[in-house]
């Protein structure tokens, strides 16, 4: 696999609550947002090796440089039918915090679209209604050239539950995950 893009950071304690800059990308048609200090890198789709008992929003692990990396399929865990596969899909790698420990989830998006910075201001609260995903996924909406832009909660979007679910996939015989060419 190749690094399309590396925009690993160390964020500063602070920095998420005044973060401005989010890495956009399309879902079944809709445009959605992550705060960019959550990136680390956007990859090529492919070498995904699928885990059995599994829910089906995971699609697999990846080996990521030696390490092995969950992937999930973010339509399909917003209750929509999985992503389908084009030449513009991609896997963004991001790091999630959860009690104190750090864990590298890829998520699958339909295409990348670009790195943007929405002012604070400009940043209204998830809808209490209406939303075609659970409203505790969406940490706000961004107001972008007259459209909204989708702001994800990526903590509830990968709840501590599931990150339960994701730490035992990694617990499994990955001698075949591992033996993959490192990306």
């Amino acid at each position: 696999m190749s690094a399309l893009v590396n925009v690993a950071q160390q964020p500063a304690p602070n920095a998420l609550l005044d973060q401005q800059q989010y890495l956009t990308f399309m879902l079944g048609g809709e445009t959605f947002a992550i705060g960019i200090l959550a990136i680390k890198e956007i990859i090529e789709y492919g070498n995904l090796t699928e885990v059995p008992m599994m829910p089906g929003y995971i699609r697999g692990v990846i080996n990521l440089r030696g390490s092995v990396v969950p992937v999930v399929d973010l339509s399909a865990r917003f209750g929509r039918k999985s992503t389908e596969l084009t030449r513009r899909t991609c896997i963004v790698i991001i790091e999630v915090a959860a009690d104190e420990e750090k864990q590298v989830i890829g998520v699958v998006v339909d295409a990348v679209n670009e790195v943007l910075e929405i002012p604070t201001e400009e940043i209204e609260a998830p809808p209490a209604f209406g939303a075609k995903i659970r409203t505790d996924f969406i940490r706000g909406m961004g107001k972008v050239n007259g459209r909204f832009v989708i702001i994800l909660n990526v903590g509830n979007v990968l709840s501590l539950d599931d990150l339960a679910l994701l730490e035992q996939a990694q617990g499994h015989d990955m001698s075949a995950v591992s033996g993959e060419a490192a990306g």
